[in-house]
């Protein structure tokens, strides 16, 4: 048996990993994952790439979870002849209806824009790829089954997987996958993929559930390198921000992945409220994706853990507390940026590639009173990426922008466990996995990561893995 790594693999975005071999003397070919590559036009050239295998040979694909650096290509790989199953979580594939969908309305609207703009001699340069349409992602989700936490299924006759919860977004999981052996090995190998892993004890989710066996492991590393700020910490410097901005009378943007993230930050500000820590609130959730998935979170209550369902239920019932709106036309999203002062603005995408915060973040950058919290990730070549690195200009929609605004990254906002929520979590194997790849992680990160492994754990066989390498597993 082959793994091969196709993305994800000395950076974050694209996770695509491909295993090969045979179970019950027939041959297998399947992926974990199919994910988006992100972040400039390098980012363009991967997704374009065309693999060293015919899509119609692949039997299946385990899906970890829905954002789309690991699912967006997936619509595509169904274009190109992939006839098989796709399978998730229940609550993942409800979001990929959402989230796959508006990727390929936002190709779709990038390439007709830029199309309209060639016409009139106002464009430079190459025209974005469409890399699905609409009716291909839509077609692609006929593709998709999904099955509960737990739940053992078989995608062909020798393999055996469950999903159990990763606790980073709503439906993300851990696939555990048993494939029994042909070559004379006695019992099953083992494959365990991490997906990506959510923090211990963080409000919305439930914590990561623990494996005890793997013979070969696949896990993230996102922030292998770094430890986040406690809650308590983060919670300060929020508070210390938002009243700041709000005593010089600013507005506060708040890039933010419309799932998982968003939910999770108007958690946090509820709680804040709620214990006096901040006054009367003005937030407004520009997305429609990030409403859809607010919805979508509430319709799965029950998979929250305790303390979310808990201020969920404080906030119905004094909702007075704090203005809330979900915007929806674009009419109202253009209102936004006429709001001078006092407004909590949170909107996506979460990297400030695209979507209503690009547009938001075009008017208020040049504003000294303003303050950009950053929330999560930034992939580089991003815009989010170079706010972090304090960029004294950005380029927003081709024009350069001066950055006046305060930028904030708060880690403890991350959706991603740090250095010790990893290893906290490959603590619960019993013993060693025969193999580790550490994989989903900027290079730096990764390496670090599993030097850290082998001198915490006295784990040895840890690999960090590039694009295109293939290992025997």
């Amino acid at each position: 048996m082959h793994i091969k790594f196709f993305g994800a693999a000395g950076e974050v975005t694209g996770s695509r990993h491909y295993l090969e071999g045979e179970t019950r003397g027939q041959a297998f070919c399947f992926m974990i994952d199919y994910g988006m590559f992100q972040g400039g036009r390098d980012a363009d050239d991967k997704n374009l790439e065309a693999l060293p295998f015919d899509p119609t040979d692949l039997d299946f694909v385990f899906l970890t979870h829905a954002h789309i650096d690991h699912s967006g290509l997936l619509p595509r790989l169904c274009a190109q002849g992939f006839r098989g199953t796709i399978y998730c979580t229940k609550a993942t594939k409800e979001l990929l209806k959402i989230l796959l969908l508006d990727s390929a309305h936002i190709q779709e609207n990038d390439f007709e824009r830029a199309e309209r703009k060639q016409k009139l001699g106002k464009w430079r340069g190459d025209l974005p790829t469409v890399l699905y349409t609409v009716k291909q992602a839509t077609e692609c989700l006929n593709q998709i089954q999904a099955v509960e936490y737990g739940q053992v299924f078989e995608p062909i006759p020798g393999i055996a997987a469950h999903f159990r919860n990763a606790g980073h977004i709503l439906g993300s999981a851990i696939a555990v996958i048993d494939i029994e052996q042909t070559d004379g090995v006695e019992g099953k190998k083992r494959i365990v993929s991490s997906g990506d892993l959510g923090m211990f004890n963080r409000p919305l989710m439930p914590d990561p559930d623990l494996i005890e066996s793997a013979d070969v492991l696949l896990v993230e590393s996102t922030y292998g390198d770094r430890l986040h700020r406690s809650i308590q910490a983060t919670e300060e410097e929020l508070v210390s921000v938002i009243n700041d901005t709000m005593k010089h009378g600013g507005n506060i943007l708040m890039p933010a992945f419309a799932v998982g993230r968003t939910q999770e930050i108007l958690l946090i500000l509820i709680g804040l409220v709620k214990k006096g820590r901040l006054p009367h609130l003005n937030i407004r959730v520009d997305s429609p994706m990030a409403t859809a998935a607010t919805h979508l979170t509430e319709k799965y209550f029950e998979d929250l853990d305790e303390e979310a369902r808990s201020l969920f239920t404080w906030f119905k019932e004094h909702q007075q507390a704090i203005d809330l709106k979900f915007v929806a036309d674009v009419e109202e999203s253009k209102a936004l940026n006429r709001i001078r002062g006092g407004a909590i603005i949170i909107s996506a995408s979460g990297m400030c590639e695209a979507g209503r915060i690009v547009h938001h973040l075009a008017w208020n950058l040049p504003h000294s009173q303003n303050a950009i919290i950053i929330t999560g990730f930034q992939a580089m070549g991003t815009l989010g990426r170079r706010l972090v690195d304090k960029a004294p200009t950005v380029k927003v929609m081709g024009k350069e922008v001066a950055v006046r605004a305060s930028v904030h990254t708060i880690g403890g906002l991350s959706a991603h466990a740090d250095q010790e929520g990893l290893l906290r979590w490959l603590k619960g194997f019993k013993q060693a996995p025969d193999k580790v790849f550490v994989i989903h992680g900027e290079s730096h990160a990764s390496s670090n990561f599993a030097e850290v492994i082998k001198e915490e754990l006295r784990w040895t066989h840890v690999v960090t893995p590039q694009k295109g390498d293939l290992f025997p597993c």
